[in-house]
């Protein structure tokens, strides 16, 4: 898989480096010499131009490309990035940093977004996640379908624990994708159990979190 990352900075040659250990090709593209660091990545393709023009973007070729990421630490130009890379060069997949919470709403389709990632919001969700029990986490919101990628750790009076997932009549537009217990990461079947203390991760509508939470959260007794 080809992917281009516009910003080398901190967080974009990070990601470089994670997607290079998994066997992609990327490529780096920024438009201040200093941040031009090839000896730091020295696997990844750089390029010494301004992702929001056009012409760099023609020299990136960026119609190969599977993936794009837009990683600066400038929402405006993220959102440039992201939009110019799915209106004009078909780009399949395209992700946005979120620098500003107030700037969230405009990370959509409509701006050829189809991941936004906060960081501010994805790090308290995992604070979130980290305490409780029993409530529902949104840890990712995916543009298409207005769905997101939902967290909740089953408590011990949940009146599912012990519940063969198949047997569960969950709601629409929900999707149970995994179960981890302990060190393991489950890929549920229907004969899979729901045990108490799983975290179960969900794609869900946002229209039927509510739903799905009050059906994992239901105390035995109330049943």
């Amino acid at each position: 898989m080809r992917v281009a990352i516009a910003g080398a900075g901190a967080v974009g040659r990070s990601i470089a480096g994670e997607l290079l250990e998994n066997g992609h090709e990327v490529l780096l593209i920024d438009k201040a010499p200093t941040a031009i660091s090839v000896e730091r990545v020295p696997q990844a393709e750089w390029l010494l131009a301004d992702a929001c023009e056009i012409t760099s973007l023609d020299e990136a070729a960026l119609q190969r490309c599977n993936v794009v990421i837009a990683a600066t630490g400038d929402d405006k130009v993220n959102l440039v990035v992201s939009l110019l890379a799915k209106t004009e060069y078909g780009v399949p997949r395209v992700v946005a940093r979120v620098n500003n919470p107030k700037n969230e709403w405009l990370f959509n389709e409509s701006w050829g977004v189809d991941v936004a990632v906060s960081t501010p919001r994805l790090m308290s969700a995992l604070v979130e996640e980290a305490v409780s029990v029993g409530d529902l986490v949104r840890l990712l919101r995916f543009s298409h379908g207005d769905a997101n990628l939902v967290e909740l750790t089953l408590p011990e009076e949940s009146a599912l624990a012990g519940t063969q997932v198949g047997d569960v009549e969950w709601p629409e537009d929900t999707s149970l994708v995994t179960i981890i217990r302990g060190t393991r990461v489950l890929t549920p079947s229907r004969e899979d159990s729901l045990e108490a203390g799983d975290e179960l991760l969900f794609v869900a509508a946002q229209a039927r979190e509510e739903q799905l939470e009050d059906l994992l959260s239901v105390r035995r007794e109330d049943v």
